[in-house]
């Protein structure tokens, strides 16, 4: 190639590797070879990061889940990095095609349509069979619903649990959220305008008066946030429809009261009576989530002072 022609690639690949904010045109250099997980904005298109902007100028192509959405992003921004889609139904054959690209060094950007990829999306079959090739696999972190809800909602964050969106049909709904109200920490749903209500309803009836906060189209234009408890929350989902894509925030469970001495000694009373010292202990433990060896000296303490009962 002459330098001439050399010199004129150069200028069109660097054409093509860049990214426009404001006024300001800018040169992007070219990814390196690997997956790059690039989180995107939820709704903001102004939440994007420099760093996710220069990935996806960089890029050799970026795998989305609907072009047509991805690529409002990249028109706001100037890129021309090609896309191909990959999402659910499209995964089986798509995924092999990405590989190989992958294997021949080309660097590629993965995106959700909005915010952090594999976060209740496709992906991580992707990002496991790229990572059992060999492949250099990146996060480049930006905006996630499941933490701007965290942060609005007012309820404890040192603790919490992602569930997704809980099940469509209503026994495996009741089922699951029966498996929720066990664990000691913050919940964070999603769910969609339609299903809010009944979702809010059925909460409450299995979870009781927890405080919540419905966080609806955050950082869109009609971006809203609700807090009270559950059933409060349901009751106003009823006057209006609710639309837009919903992160539900319900606070943990409350600790159980810990029980005076003078109750559990009448609770090992009782239990003695019935069993054994051993059984005793373990069905009081059960009841109060007392550690079983506190339970089993006072026990102990109990029978010696000629308490009900005796060490069987």
């Amino acid at each position: 190639m002459s330098n001439a022609l050399a010199s004129r690639a150069g200028r069109e690949d660097r054409a093509q590797r860049r990214y426009v904010v404001g006024t300001h045109s800018i040169d992007a250099a070219k990814l390196a070879p690997g997956l790059h997980i690039v989180a995107t904005p939820i709704g903001n298109l102004g939440d994007i990061t420099l760093r996710a902007l220069a990935a996806l100028a960089g890029a050799d192509l970026i795998a989305c889940e609907d072009t047509r959405v991805t690529r409002r992003l990249l028109d706001r921004y100037a890129i021309t990095t090609p896309l191909t889609p990959y999402h659910d139904h499209n995964a089986a054959a798509a995924r092999p095609k990405i590989l190989r690209r992958l294997a021949e060094g080309a660097a590629i950007a993965l995106v959700s349509d909005a915010g952090t990829p594999l976060v209740s999306d496709p992906g991580f079959k992707l990002v496991r069979a790229a990572s059992l090739a060999g492949c250099t696999v990146v996060a480049l972190p930006g905006a996630s619903a499941v933490l701007a809800a965290l942060t609005v909602a007012g309820l404890p964050t040192d603790r919490f649990f992602f569930a997704g969106f809980l099940p469509p049909k209503q026994a495996a709904r009741r089922a699951r959220i029966a498996e929720l109200a066990r664990l000691p920490a913050t919940l964070v749903l999603y769910e969609t305008g339609p299903r809010i209500e009944a979702t809010l309803t059925e909460l409450a009836a299995e979870l009781g008066p927890r405080e919540a906060a419905l966080c609806r189209e955050l950082t869109k234009l009609h971006e809203e946030v609700r807090r009270g408890d559950l059933a409060t929350l349901s009751q106003s989902c009823v006057t209006g429809e609710i639309r837009g894509e919903i992160v539900l925030v319900v606070a943990p469970p409350q600790p159980p009261q810990r029980p005076g001495l003078g109750d559990t000694d009448a609770l090992l009373r009782e239990a003695l009576v019935r069993g054994s010292l051993k059984d005793a202990v373990a069905e009081v433990a059960d009841a109060t989530g007392l550690p079983r060896r506190e339970l089993y000296q006072r026990a102990l303490t109990l029978v010696k002072e000629g308490g009900n009962g005796a060490p069987r």
